[in-house]
Formats: structure tokens, sequence, C-alpha cells
């Protein structure tokens, strides 16, 4: 085979995982919904959605339908073009997340590895913090563009949170970082297999990302850009249609990634608990292996995603006083002694030093 022609090759490949990825991601966050409201509706002992086909099964694409025939309402003293900006931002960058995140190992196909991830590049998770950073303005822009004084107060909320509740998150990878020595998260999902789980060296440190993971995703108990009984809907009260639609859309894919990056990052990602994964392909091959795997992932998002839908429905929303307060005097100090105790258990470890 030329190189030209493997160049082509790999190309066609990127270009259907790309595609595979957007799919599945936006099926998840439609389906996100619909079990949000399931598993709010068993918390209040209710029945939640069930006209909508067997189930209500059918109920997100009745919700997606409605939000497309909905008419399209831009405020006439709004900023039409950042208007419109802000919620494909929130929508790219949501989407943008998931290029770093290894889903399976490889599949073999036509005397090819085919790789389930879209780019294994040396510094994925600054990646990660460089998309989600992004994220911000798509609020931001959303709720300045409105012309809105609620809209602009929520997303004036929402950024201040993000900054503020990234520190933390940051400072609690860099603890994590100066275990795995890389930043490439096919590399740490590598290393964390025959369940040497990082959640198990950096507990503390797993805490505080998935506590700033809610932060992030502006998930209850730090929805304070969308406090509905105090802003009017927030930062997209303005918004319409599927303008509106790609603002909650962004959010549940946002809460899907964060789940997929946390069980990568903490979880061994695709690694299959209790089982060695080298010795089952020998036995089995590696295609059915790569699908158990791509299976074991998302097993483990799924539990991530009800777990935030859990807390949403059990913790009451914080005062802003409240969220400011958790960010910057506590997590932040937490953050910043893990990561000192970390460095000085790696350096005895180092130096061959025992307590």
């Amino acid at each position: 085979m030329t190189l030209l022609a493997m160049d082509w090759a790999l190309l066609i490949e990127k270009a259907v995982l790309i595609l595979i990825i957007i799919s599945v991601s936006l099926l998840i966050a439609m389906y996100e919904t619909y079990a949000e409201r399931k598993v709010a509706a068993f918390m209040q002992d209710r029945r939640g959605p069930n006209r909508a086909g067997p189930f209500g099964l059918f109920q997100p694409l009745a919700d997606g339908l409605k939000l497309f025939m909905k008419e399209e309402i831009i405020p006439t003293s709004s900023n039409r073009f950042l208007f419109v900006l802000g919620p494909g931002l929130a929508m790219l960058t949501a989407m943008m997340t998931s290029a770093v995140v290894p889903w399976s190992s490889h599949f073999h196909f036509f005397g090819r590895d085919i790789s389930l991830q879209i780019a294994d590049i040396n510094i994925g998770i600054l990646y990660i913090f460089g998309v989600v950073s992004m994220g911000v303005y798509g609020i931001m822009i959303g709720g300045w563009a409105s012309n809105n004084k609620f809209s602009l107060l929520a997303a004036i909320r929402g950024a201040s949170q993000i900054i503020s509740y990234e520190l933390a998150m940051g400072l609690s990878i860099i603890a994590l970082l100066m275990i795995t020595g890389s930043l490439s998260l096919g590399t740490i999902v590598t290393q964390q297999q025959e369940g040497h789980y990082y959640f198990l060296y950096q507990p503390l440190g797993f805490l505080i990302f998935l506590i700033c993971a809610f932060a992030e995703c502006n998930r209850t108990p730090f929805d304070l850009s969308e406090a509905e009984n105090e802003l009017n809907f927030g930062y997209h009260q303005e918004y319409s249609s599927m303008k509106l639609g790609f603002y909650l859309f962004a959010e549940y894919i946002n809460m899907f990634i964060s789940s997929a990056v946390m069980a990568t990052l903490y979880f061994g990602g695709y690694d299959i608990p209790f089982v060695n994964d080298g010795q089952l392909a020998a036995h089995i091959g590696q295609n059915p292996v790569a699908t158990l795997q791509a299976l074991s992932l998302f097993l483990k998002i799924v539990i991530f995603i009800f777990f935030f839908m859990w807390v949403r429905w059990t913790i009451p929303r914080f005062r802003y006083d409240q969220l400011m307060h958790l960010g910057w005097k506590v997590l932040i100090p937490l953050a910043l002694a893990n990561m000192l105790a970390t460095g000085f258990i790696v350096l005895l470890k180092a130096n061959h030093w025992h307590f």
C-alpha cells in the first residue's frame, strides 16, 4: 500500500469515527433528557414520560420535533450575530472535547488496526482544558447579546463560576499528572490496566474533580446561571426553537463527556474490571474484546450520568456566596494540599526513601 493510499485510508477512518462519535453523543444527549425525567419521577413517586411510545421511549424525539417546529424569535434589541453565535459556540465546544477520549483499544479490519480515538495527542488533558474554558464564551455571549438584564446577570454568574472552579479542577489534575507523568489520555488508560485505577491513589483529587465537573456542567447544586426561580430561566431567557435546543443539548453532551473523562482519568477508561484484557484477546480475538472494552467504558459513563441526575434531585441549590466560598476557600486550598502531598510522596518514591 502506498503512502498516499494509507493517508486516504486514515482520513476515511477518522471521518467515519467523528461521525459515529457525534451521532452517539447526540443520541445519548437526547435520551439523557428522558432518563433525567424518569429518575426524577422515580424519586418523586411519579410515572414520568409514558405517552409517546412504549414506556415513553419516543418522548425525546417528540421534544426534539417540538423544538424544531417552534417559532424562532430574535429580539429586535439584541446583537443578531452574537445572538446566533452563542448557542453554536456552546454546542461546538461541547462536541470538540470528545476528540481525545479513547473509547476502546483498537479494532482489526482489512489488515489494519483501527483506533477508537480520534486524536491521541500527547497533550490531551491540556486540550480538554483549553476547549472547556472556551465553553464559557457561549454562555457569556448568549447572555450579553440577548440585551436582557436577567440573561446578562446569569451569564456573569456562569462565567465567574466556571472560572473559579476550573482552578481547583486544574490543581487536582496536576496532582494526577505527578503520578502518570503523561498528558495523553491513551497513556493514562494503559497505565491503569489490571485494575490499578488512579481513583485508589487520588481519592481526594477525584472528589475535587467530580465537584468541579458539576460546576463546569452547570448542574445542580451549581446551576446558578440557570436558576429559574431567581433569574427567569437564566442566560438563555430570550432563546427559542433550536437555539434553545443547542444550549440544552450542550449541557447534556458536557455531562456525557465529563463522565467519559472522569472514567478515563480515574477508573481505567475502557479497561474491563477484574479481567486481563490481553489474555482475553488471545482467547476470543481482538475485535470482541474491543467491543467489550467500549461497553465497559459506557457502563462507567452511565453510572456517572445517573450520579449527576441523582444529585440534582437530592441536593438543593447553593446560594451564590456559598458557591464562591466553596470554590475559593475550600476546594482550591484542598487541591493545593493534595498536590503538595502527592508531590512529596512521589519525591520519596523517586529517591527510594521510606517512612
